[in-house]
Parts: structure tokens; sequence; C-alpha cells
């Protein structure tokens, strides 16, 4: 794939051709410019890797006044379709295979690919700063009593160390409900309220694990 770049100062005389290979993808990439103006026109690090230069040529070009009509063409599609089939480069083991998939498995591959670096970069404070305190001065420092090396740990972990208990009690609950005449005489208040009621909670760390409707009286007021 060629790119070229072009800009037409008027009458000139001197300009020149910069080819360079982008060695990522294989693309070769082509910038002609007004001998001088490098460093106004180029505004991408052609002089860094990936990109190398192969070669340097005079381009002089001729001024031409007549005005022609800008070609515009996109490869974009014009709307966007998450089951496109794209063809992408990858490099395991040195190896380079071009798998095909949907565009938005491909999105998927490329979130979980930035949440493992924000992941890694912050396994990677974390690690740094426990082995800093791995030293005489820190965790191996006599006076450093050992609730204080894992509420330090904590600290740097962000972990909140917790204990699971189980919690047994009696509740006492109050219930209107209207019955159907026709249920009354066989009606029994505590499969009724075992069947019907439910507890639950707004703790995030409770779990309901179970509940027990013992017994139950009715007022038949």
């Amino acid at each position: 794939m060629s790119v070229q770049a072009c800009i037409i100062l008027g009458m000139t005389t001197k300009w020149n051709k910069y080819s360079y290979l982008n060695t990522d993808n294989d693309c070769l990439i082509e910038v002609t410019h007004l001998e001088g103006t490098e460093e106004k026109i180029l505004h991408i690090p052609l002089n860094e890797p990936p990109y190398v230069l192969l070669s340097v040529v005079d381009a002089t070009i001729t001024p031409n006044y007549e005005r022609k009509e800008m070609e515009t063409t996109s490869t974009m599609p014009d709307t966007y379709n998450p089951n496109l089939l794209v063809t992408y480069k990858s490099i395991e083991n040195y190896e380079a295979t071009y798998p095909t998939i949907k565009v938005v498995d491909l999105e998927g591959k490329l979130d979980s690919l930035v949440r493992l670096e924000k992941q890694l970069t912050i396994s990677n404070g974390q690690i740094s700063k426990i082995l800093d305190n791995l030293s005489a001065d820190g965790w191996y420092n006599p006076n450093y009593d050992k609730s204080e090396v894992l509420n330090d740990l904590c600290e740097i972990l962000g972990h909140e160390p917790k204990q699971t208990v189980t919690i047994t009690a009696q509740v006492n609950v109050e219930v209107s409900y209207d019955i159907p005449l026709e249920e009354v005489e066989d009606f029994d208040a505590k499969y009724f309220l075992q069947d019907n009621l439910s507890i639950d909670s707004w703790h995030g760390d409770v779990c309901i694990e179970s509940f027990d409707v013992e017994d139950a009286d009715v007022s038949w007021s």
C-alpha cells in the first residue's frame, strides 16, 4: 500500500520525495515537500520506529494553476456493522497469522487487552510497594508487629479481610391477606407464609441462606 502527501506552494524549484517503510504493516509512505519545510509539514514521527527511511530523491514539481475538483474516496462503511468480517495480523511466538473474525469480537479482544494493561499496571505498582517493604528497615525490622505487616499488605492490595458468620434469629412479621371465602375453611397460615413470604437484604455482603416459618397465629376479626 502506498500513501502520498504533496503540497503545492506556487513557483518552487527544489522539492524532495522521502520514502518510508512501516515495518509493522508493510506500508510504503511517500512524502513530497518543499526542501527545508520538513519540520513544518510532517506531523507523524517518521524518523522513529516502526518507520524506516528508504530513500530521498529530487522531486521538483512544475506549478500547475489549472483547478481540478479533488476526488475523494472512502473505504469506511456507511453504517456500523458489528457482524462485518475483518482480517488482522496476530503474532504469537514470533509467528504471524491472519485470523478473520467479526468486528464485535475484535472489539471484545481490544477491550480485554485495555483492561488487562490497566490491571498489569496496578499489579506492578502493588508488587513494587511490597518489595520495598521487604527490607531490614521494613517488615524484617523486629520492631514491626505482625498485625502492622498484615495491615500494610491489605492497604497495598486494596483488600478488606472478612470472616463469614452464620446468624440465626427469630423474626416477627405481621401480614394482611384477603382470603377467598371458599378457602377460609382449609386456610393454613403457616404453609401460606412459607410459600409466599420472602426475606431479603439490602446489604451486598449478606446472603439469606434459608428461612422457616415455625408457627403462625391468625386473627379472624
